[in-house]
């Protein structure tokens, strides 16, 4: 991931899936290259890191950079349970669900010598709440913790927010309602910890340079900065679980085209490559092939006001005939064509259970807004009637990464062929710059991913609340999504039912969205490299197990 009003994190931006990985040495090891943590693995991303200040986190290279060089009150172990990282322990939560006491380690230290404290959580997050930074994850202590909401609007001071150092070792947070999945939002990189006096020291230049930050992860990162194109992990010495950190030296570099991993792969540059398109449906028979489901999904997010006018996308019966006229099922086979399936849902497959018998989100709210031609042309002349137009024309903004070109590309071919009089324009560009098009609502329409930045579903449904950056606002959608957090915060199966309720309203009621497909990463991976960890949400790969034999 996916952001409310933006992209989500990991809602953002277009990128492969990152491998990387981590892993301890000694100096005899590192002379000996049959052993764990002296060989270099070399991997890929198919974006630049764009910061390294936590806070401002917006792709899939942060969150997978960040993971490895800094370390939260939890991280996700290998099965996708949260387990403890700074803190001691899983939290105490009291009986009403709303307040979380959290004891701290006290060996965990910065890579300047400095302890890593309560405070440091405290200074973070109220920093992540603060309306003047105008952070993209504000939405995130917005919906979760105590006065979070009207701190991040400006009608309550900073320090009214719900989370307090008790002492150097313990952290109080109280939360604004029950919330059943909140330890696992922990693991997510904005809620890391920062060093006030190292962070205000640094001013603006704070996590622009690999040498304007300090680490309390099981890595360090060197020789980067914005824009740089290959960087360095190393193991980080002053990390209080180091000898659980198999690799000395860990080498990325930013690929943007398959052709280019391939060949990097073959040459033994590569120890692990991403594939998408023709070349990962042309290597699903290579012996180094995974396929690797993902909760990561593909949609068009429909933007009804630019520039402070109404888009074409503000009339529903547009919305609802491009929902029912893309064939999604041909655009997954033909042209992203790595495994990925055609998605009608938002919630993606094998991603969270219904919390009593644990059966598949997606399996027991079934299919919503299926291809239909017939549907769809029938919705798109109520449309051209209501707006007095034989021709609507609308842009579709891309990122310049990949596939993603292609799939705009039949987007507009296969929308054009079933609705007649539809033009559609493509602007492609780099995924930072459409990012920020896009937190500023600078766009009609957007092809782009969703990651769940935590293990539920009101983690993506969240993302259509009023207000956001596509206009898309519904009262009876919203009270849906407050009676899952508030009237049946405890009552988890009336709020699985209600989240299945509220996504389809979103969907199929209103067409707020266009979901398009669910990923499967195509991955080569040499047999030498070992402790790859994938996850579903957060960041898709922890990166403290991994080696190269």
């Amino acid at each position: 991931m996916k952001v409310k009003g933006f992209l989500g994190v990991l809602a953002l931006g277009v990128v492969a899936v990152t491998l990387a990985s981590c892993g301890a040495s000694t100096d005899k090891q590192s002379k000996d290259d049959s052993k764990v943590g002296s060989k270099t693995l070399n991997l890929m991303v198919a974006s630049e890191v764009t910061t390294l200040d936590s806070l401002n986190m917006l792709d899939f290279p942060d969150a997978v950079v960040q993971t490895a060089i800094f370390e939260g009150l939890y991280a996700l172990d290998s099965d996708e349970k949260v387990t403890p990282g700074v803190a001691k322990e899983l939290p105490e939560i009291s009986e009403d669900g709303k307040t979380y006491t959290i004891k701290l380690r006290e060996d965990a230290v910065w890579s300047n010598g400095t302890k890593v404290t309560a405070n440091d959580f405290v200074y973070a997050w109220k920093k992540l709440a603060d309306p003047a930074e105008g952070l993209v994850y504000s939405f995130l202590i917005q919906q979760t913790i105590l006065n979070g909401a009207e701190v991040v609007t400006g009608e309550k001071p900073v320090d009214e927010l719900g989370v307090k150092a008790i002492d150097d070792y313990t952290l109080e947070v109280q939360l604004s309602e029950p919330k059943p999945f909140f330890t696992s939002v922990l693991t997510f990189p904005v809620f890391f910890p920062q060093n006030q006096e190292f962070v205000e020291k640094q001013g603006d230049s704070y996590g622009a340079s690999s040498d304007k930050v300090i680490y309390n992860g099981p890595f360090t990162i060197k020789e980067w900065k914005q824009g740089q194109l290959g960087w360095d992990l190393k193991k980080n010495e002053t990390y209080h679980d180091k000898k659980n950190v198999k690799s000395d030296t860990i080498h990325y570099e930013v690929i943007k085209e398959s052709s280019t991993a391939l060949n990097l792969y073959d040459n033994d540059e590569l120890d692990v490559a991403t594939l998408t398109g023709v070349l990962a449906s042309e290597n699903t028979t290579h012996p180094d092939f995974i396929s690797k489901p993902t909760a990561i999904i593909n949609y068009v997010r429909l933007n009804q006001k630019r520039d402070g006018q109404a888009t074409p996308l503000a009339n529903e019966n547009v919305r609802k005939a491009l929902a029912l006229g893309l064939d999604k099922k041909t655009m997954a086979e033909k042209v992203i064509a790595d495994g990925s399936n055609g998605l009608d849902g938002m919630i993606p497959s094998g991603f969270v259970g219904n919390p009593e018998t644990n059966e598949d989100f997606r399996k027991q709210a079934g299919d919503v807004m299926s291809f239909d031609k017939k549907a769809a042309l029938s919705y798109w002349e109520k449309a051209k009637k209501e707006l007095g137009k034989s021709t609507i024309e609308v842009e579709l903004m891309v990122t310049d990464d990949g596939v993603y070109k292609k799939m705009g590309e039949y987007l507009q071919g296969n929308w054009e062929e079933n609705l007649p009089g539809l033009k559609i324009s493509i602007r492609s560009m780099p995924t930072e710059a459409a990012l920020n098009f896009a937190r500023e609502s600078n766009y009609d329409m957007f092809l782009i991913y969703w990651a769940p930045d935590y293990q539920d579903p009101i983690s993506t449904l969240n993302v259509f609340k009023t207000t956001n950056a596509m206009s898309y606002s519904n009262p009876k959608y919203d009270e849906l999504l407050e009676k899952a957090s508030t009237t049946y915060a405890l009552d988890l199966e009336k709020r699985w039912e209600t989240l299945i309720e509220a996504e389809k309203f979103l969907l199929e009621d209103t067409a707020g969205t266009v979901a398009v497909s669910q990923r499967n990463d195509a991955i080569l991976q040499k047999d030498t490299v070992e402790g790859i960890d994938y996850h579903s949400y957060g960041a898709p790969i922890v990166l403290k197990g991994a080696y190269k034999k």
